[in-house]
């Protein structure tokens, strides 16, 4: 075996296949939301053990909520609901 044929020289190479399309995807902040929701700054939750304890809870609510709504969409998907 020649170091040509291990390494295909000499050979054509295949066509160079069209790009990937363009794929998005959108940074979720869920801190960042109930904070301005809150209308709270990171300061305050850190020094303030009340404002701390309001965001966790908010924090906690978007998180339920979050997690139900991707339940409802899986039940669709996989039982067919239509909307």
């Amino acid at each position: 075996m020649s170091l040509s044929s291990l390494f295909s020289f000499g050979k054509k190479s295949l066509p160079a296949q069209a790009p990937d399309p363009t794929e998005y995807t959108v940074v979720q902040r869920p801190l960042r939301r109930v904070l301005a929701f809150t209308g709270r700054t990171i300061d305050d939750v850190v020094n303030t053990p009340i404002v701390k304890r309001e965001v966790l809870g908010y924090y906690k609510l978007h998180k339920q909520i979050h997690r139900a709504s991707e339940v409802v969409d899986l039940e669709r998907q996989w039982n067919d609901i239509p909307r």
